[in-house]
């Protein structure tokens, strides 16, 4: 089947291409073309399915309809909760949104913007890998860039983020009044947002007088990192009575250990989240967590990116939001550490 164009459209209506062109634009009154002649050619565009070209038409307008976002990881369900939240924003303002994994990898995140520039996207919200902003801030000169989740320290580029370290504070001053003084943390990618939401555990058991009781281990957002830690923390003389997990997926490996290690939560060891998801209100105890406000910080970062593409906002907008406690059952005082032996078997 041979494809639909303008000149096909125009040949069979008997109109000149300008003509046809003008009225499925939407153009026709202000060009004065008559009502008959209009409702003609819609009628044959009807009938044959007629869709425009997107390619011609961002060539015409130099505007493509699209924008991009950059992602560390689809399979991550944080980041994946994330896409849905701007893809939504996006669509209502009438722009589809291409989606690329980074895999949480610095090269494959800048050959991803470049991607997406040649594809002449309007602009890009970016969660970044790495700690080096300079392409994206050479490319935020040609056309708009927004960091989402994370930001770069002394970089010009917009950003919408949590406040990590205030999130990391209120979940180790939770554990300690809860009567925890030694409390492990397992952390994901040592960089931005978790360097801060590790300082603010750092904090906060400094200034409880537990310094010496800091346990920092981990090195990656996934189930897998937060199981081989946590199999650790629990094989160990003197294990922690709580662990606070950075992320949710590291939360689902740390379960996981916990039940094979025949550890009760919380009667046995607690445990604290950083980020939400819906199956932590149906696990048994509900998972106590710090809850980033995700649909804001998307709403947000969209509503910057196209006051950048409308060019009615034209400074850097810099946005931390703070994160909010959602209290389960999960952190509540346990008992003393039952003696090593009891851990056998796993």
């Amino acid at each position: 089947m041979n494809k639909e164009t303008l000149s096909t459209i125009a040949k069979r209506t008997g109109y000149s291409v300008t003509t046809v062109s003008r009225v499925i634009s939407g153009n026709a009154a202000s060009h004065r073309i008559p009502e008959n002649t209009a409702k003609a050619i819609m009628d044959e565009v009807k009938r044959c399915n007629y869709t425009p070209s997107a390619i011609a038409k961002s060539l015409r307008t130099s505007k493509s309809g699209t924008i991009g976002l950059i992602l560390p990881s689809v399979a991550n369900p944080y980041f994946a909760e994330i896409a849905g939240a701007v893809i939504a924003e996006a669509k209502a303002k009438g722009y589809f949104t291409i989606v690329l994994d980074t895999m949480e990898q610095k090269k494959n995140m800048e050959e991803c913007a470049r991607i997406l520039y040649g594809r002449q996207v309007e602009g890009m919200i970016v969660i970044p890998s790495g700690d080096d902003p300079s392409l994206l801030e050479r490319l935020d000169s040609h056309l708009p860039i927004v960091l989402m989740d994370r930001s770069y320290d002394y970089s010009t580029l917009s950003y919408v983020t949590t406040n990590n370290y205030e999130g990391g504070l209120m979940g180790t001053r939770l554990l300690i009044k809860s009567g925890h003084t030694r409390i492990a943390c397992i952390q994901g990618e040592k960089e931005m947002p978790v360097s801060e939401r590790v300082k603010g555990y750092r904090d906060a058991m400094r200034e409880a007088g537990l310094e010496e009781n800091i346990s920092i281990s981990g090195n990656e957002f996934s189930a897998h990192c937060g199981y081989l830690e946590t199999a650790l923390l629990l094989s160990s003389e003197d294990r922690p009575t709580a662990i606070f997990a950075l992320s949710s997926t590291i939360l689902l490996g740390a379960m996981k250990a916990i039940k094979e290690h025949q550890l009760m939560i919380p009667d046995d060891i607690a445990l604290l989240s950083f980020d939400d998801n819906l199956y932590m209100d149906y696990t048994t105890p509900v998972i106590t967590r710090i809850r980033q406000p995700l649909e804001d910080m998307a709403k947000l970062a969209v509503k910057i990116l196209f006051g950048r593409i409308e060019n009615t906002l034209t400074a850097s907008s810099q946005l931390r939001l703070s994160p909010s406690l959602i209290t389960g059952e999960s952190h509540k005082t346990c008992h003393s550490p039952t003696e090593p032996s009891v851990l056998q078997g796993n």
